[in-house]
C-alpha cells in the first residue's frame, strides 16, 4: 500500500525578502558615495600626472646649470619653453584644464587644474637646497576636495 505524503511547500516569505531588499538598499547608499569620491579622485590623478614632463625638465635644468636657487631668466630654468621646460598648456586634454610653470620668490611653481565646473588645482613648488638638489612641497586647493 502506498501511503500518500503532503509535498511541503519551498520558498521565501515576503518578510524574509523585504529584509533582503532592506539591506541591500542600505549597502547601496553607504556605498554610492564612496564609489563616487574614489571616480574623482581617480580622475584627478590624470592632472596630478599632467605636472610629470614639468617637474622632470626643471629637475634636469636645475642640474644641468648648476642652481643653487631658481630665477626668472633662461639660465635660471625660469621660463616655460625654454631649455626643455615645456610651454604653458591652456588648451586642455582629457581632465586637465591647463597646465602653468612660473618662478616666484619661494621658487618654482608648477601649478594643474582640472576641467570641473568649480576647479580643483595642484601646486608643486620647487627649492633647491645648497648642495643642488630640488625639492619639492605639494599644495593648492585638491588637499581640501580630498583628491591628493
Amino acid at each position: 500500500m502506498r501511503v500518500q505524503q503532503k509535498a511541503q511547500q519551498q520558498g521565501f516569505t515576503l518578510i524574509e525578502l523585504m529584509i533582503v531588499v532592506a539591506i541591500v538598499a542600505i549597502l547601496a547608499g553607504v556605498g554610492m558615495p564612496a564609489y563616487q569620491n574614489y571616480t574623482k579622485r581617480a580622475e584627478f590623478a590624470e592632472v596630478i600626472a599632467a605636472t610629470g614632463p614639468i617637474k622632470t625638465a626643471v629637475e634636469l635644468c636645475a642640474q644641468l646649470e648648476g642652481l643653487s636657487s631658481f630665477s626668472d631668466t633662461i639660465a635660471g630654468c625660469g621660463k616655460a619653453g625654454k631649455k626643455g621646460i615645456p610651454a604653458d598648456d591652456s588648451t586642455g586634454y582629457g581632465k586637465v584644464k591647463s597646465t602653468v610653470y612660473a618662478v616666484t620668490t619661494s621658487g618654482a611653481t608648477i601649478t594643474a587644474s582640472n576641467t570641473e565646473t568649480t576647479p580643483v588645482t595642484y601646486t608643486l613648488t620647487a627649492t633647491v637646497d645648497t648642495a643642488g638638489r630640488v625639492a619639492w612641497s605639494q599644495g593648492g586647493t585638491c588637499g581640501d576636495a580630498g583628491y591628493c
